[in-house]
């Protein structure tokens, strides 16, 4: 099942296995993004975090880019139309989404489309795309998180040539510095988001939620207090099971084991 936004700008696709696919599509202008398409992207990830049928989100753009980052021709409008609102910010809201969101990143991801690049919990990018950001270049200061999540990536030093320069930095790069997961063919781009996406969608969807909640929370914390928060957690879920949950764990454990015995 499919439906789009205005002017078939923010592509939104559910599948039947958990599955759903957010596609930023305006190729003609590689993907880069006016004040609706902003509010689009932002709604489309707040219903999808609701939707529970929805397991786990793809986030990709069509054409020759991922994003190529604001239309700076509406700059004025975004930047003083009341945008600082929550409800239409994409990052907010997919910062908020409890789904797993898997970038596939193709082309470029230049400035607001490296902040939504960043915004995602698992990257693939195809060879040779470039990350970029032009906030000093354009004279914009940075409202979607670039300036502290990238440091916390790929350590202060590298991060602040990658924005002081807005200089490009590749996928291959990407990669070696931790940000981007794995590197493929364009060709390969959705087929290997998809191969990710079903496997977390086959997990356990409940701790799948938890566990990237743990993760992100943890994360703003120094290591101390995010132990503290993962054992807070785990004490209240772990208080919460049922005869029946531990026992379709051991069902599962015995599976795997006589599976793995007919194979010696």
């Amino acid at each position: 099942m499919s439906d789009s936004s205005s002017e078939n700008l923010i592509l939104v696709s559910r599948e039947p296995d958990g599955i759903a696919t957010v596609t930023i599509n305006r190729p003609a202008s590689l993907n880069s993004l006016s004040r609706l398409m902003i509010t689009d992207l932002a709604r489309a990830f707040k219903d999808l975090g609701r939707d529970g049928s929805v397991r786990v989100i793809i986030l990709s753009g069509s054409g020759r880019a991922f994003c190529s980052g604001l239309d700076l021709t509406a700059a004025e409008q975004v930047f003083k139309g009341g945008m600082k609102d929550k409800e239409y910010d994409p990052v907010f809201q997919m910062e908020q989404c409890p789904k797993p969101i898997i970038g596939a990143i193709n082309g470029v991801a230049v400035t607001a489309g490296f902040e939504i690049a960043l915004a995602c919990d698992i990257l693939v990018a195809a060879k040779g795309t470039k990350f970029m950001d032009t906030h000093t270049r354009f004279g914009i200061v940075p409202s979607w998180g670039l300036s502290q999540k990238l440091p916390r990536i790929i350590g202060p030093n590298k991060a602040r040539e990658v924005s002081l320069t807005a200089m490009p930095f590749t996928a291959e790069e990407a990669q070696k510095l931790g940000f981007v997961n794995y590197v493929v063919e364009g060709t390969e781009l959705l087929k290997k988001a998809r191969e990710i996406a079903r496997v977390v969608a086959h997990n356990n969807h409940d701790i799948v939620i938890r566990y990237k909640s743990v993760i992100n929370d943890g994360f703003k914390l120094d290591l101390h207090h995010a132990l503290a928060l993962e054992k807070e957690r785990a004490y209240k879920y772990y208080e919460k099971m049922t005869t029946e949950q531990f026992k379709k764990m051991q069902e599962f454990v015995a599976v795997r084991s006589s599976k793995k015995s007919s194979k010696l």
